[in-house]
């Protein structure tokens, strides 16, 4: 009897562990695999490369040495590997993003290198449309101003003097680091007519956004910068396009002995004001909310991760469960022994003293996660997370949100 009563307990047993197992499961995102075929992925940056209204991706296989476009295939198909192009190979990419430097209506793409390379590239696309997803079209090209100057990190496509051409905005990492552009020429073929113009010394920089955050109608950036003796959260102030002969003024969101990751902005709390958001090293990220019209004062809240959470690497705002309150995706890096590497916290108010709920997206599954877009790309009208992975090699991927709010 007591041996039967020992099989019914374990029986028991395993059918409520594979009950707990398949919930815990059931909690997960669905992840799909855009592009899984190299190593390293760092960086997905959202572009319309050919013109269908659909935002395509950019990324740089780091370890792999390759640069690709993935063309979106519709909600249809998005579940599926996206059809790609290799637009160039070189070593130790770390940035690829999409633009058209010659005005030519097809969208070129500029690679930041580290490593031994330490160079800024551009991938000319063929003029001709036809043959733009033949990789044979694609010629690649170093800018001479940058070979061997910095190890370069995060590149900006904008408008800065005014003339000519797209500029580059650029931040780069350790010995020689700056925040600083890449003036285009008349003809931005001519390579070595580009000019370097720094902007401010740097240690290792993680994020720049054009934004104009006084609101005086030129772009301003908003950059995030985790190493050395210059390291913050702060914003570089347009001189404008009569002036930048001047000094672009640096004004500080915050100085501390943190490590800044990458950085979003949104309106957190509601009252229709800039707020900056920052993924933090240690298992937290940063909230700060804007107190004045001028930028000049900020008030910080600081959000800790639970413990089965990896340290933080990127953040995005944006409505995850499509109620009126801002929720807050978190990619992590080092997210070792069964950690959470993604996952999304639920805003349950709209206060600068907000409350926010962990949920998880990724599972135990990725290490090292990176930039995070939100796009709905099965178009059913939510937001699902695009971003890439690079140690467990999972690549460029998506999750595909499991919130259905009724």
């Amino acid at each position: 009897m007591r041996q039967l009563f020992g099989l019914y307990y374990l029986f028991y047993c395993l059918i409520v562990s594979s009950l707990v197992y398949a919930d815990d499961n059931a909690a997960y995102w669905k992840r799909h695999v855009i592009d899984n075929t190299s190593q390293g992925a760092d960086g997905v940056r959202l572009a319309d490369a050919n013109g269908d209204g659909l935002m395509d991706i950019a990324t740089g296989w780091e370890e792999g040495g390759l640069i690709r476009v993935y063309f979106n295939p519709g909600p249809e198909k998005a579940r599926q590997p996206w059809p790609k192009i290799t637009v160039g190979n070189i070593a130790s990419p770390e940035d690829a993003v999409l633009v058209d430097l010659n005005d030519d209506g097809q969208l070129d793409v500029v690679s930041c290198c580290e490593g031994k390379v330490c160079q800024v590239n551009i991938h000319w696309a063929p003029a001709c449309w036809v043959e733009y997803e033949i990789e044979t079209t694609w010629k690649t090209t170093p800018i001479p101003i940058t070979q061997g100057k910095a190890q370069w990190m995060f590149c900006v496509p904008l408008q800065v003097d005014g003339k000519h051409g797209v500029d580059l905005v650029l931040g780069s990492k350790n010995k020689n680091a700056q925040v600083g552009w890449l003036e285009a020429p008349a003809d931005p073929s001519k390579l070595d007519d580009w000019k370097w113009h720094p902007i401010i010394e740097a240690g290792w920089i993680m994020s720049i956004i054009d934004f104009d955050m006084d609101n005086d109608g030129d772009k301003d950036l908003l950059v995030s910068d985790r190493k050395g003796e210059a390291k913050g959260c702060y914003w570089l102030e347009h001189p404008g396009v009569d002036q930048l002969n001047d000094k672009w003024i640096r004004h500080s969101i915050s100085l501390s002995d943190r490590e800044f990751m990458f950085l979003d902005i949104s309106d957190i709390n509601g009252d229709h004001s800039l707020d900056v958001l920052v993924a933090q090293k240690a298992h937290q990220f940063l909230i700060y909310l804007s107190e004045d019209s001028a930028l000049s004062s900020w008030k910080e809240s600081v959000v800790e991760f639970s413990d089965n959470m990896g340290p933080g690497k990127s953040v995005r705002a944006g409505h995850i469960n499509q109620d009126e309150r801002i929720d807050i995706v978190v990619s992590c890096e080092g997210a070792t022994n069964d950690k959470q590497g993604l996952f999304w916290m639920e805003g349950i108010s709209n206060s600068a003293e907000a409350k926010w709920r962990h949920n998880p997206i990724s599972g135990p599954e990725g290490i090292k996660f990176d930039l995070i877009e939100l796009i709905d790309l099965d178009g059913d009208g939510d937001l699902d997370v695009l971003t890439c992975e690079e140690r467990d090699n999972l690549g460029v991927i998506w999750y595909e949100n499991q919130i259905y709010v009724q």
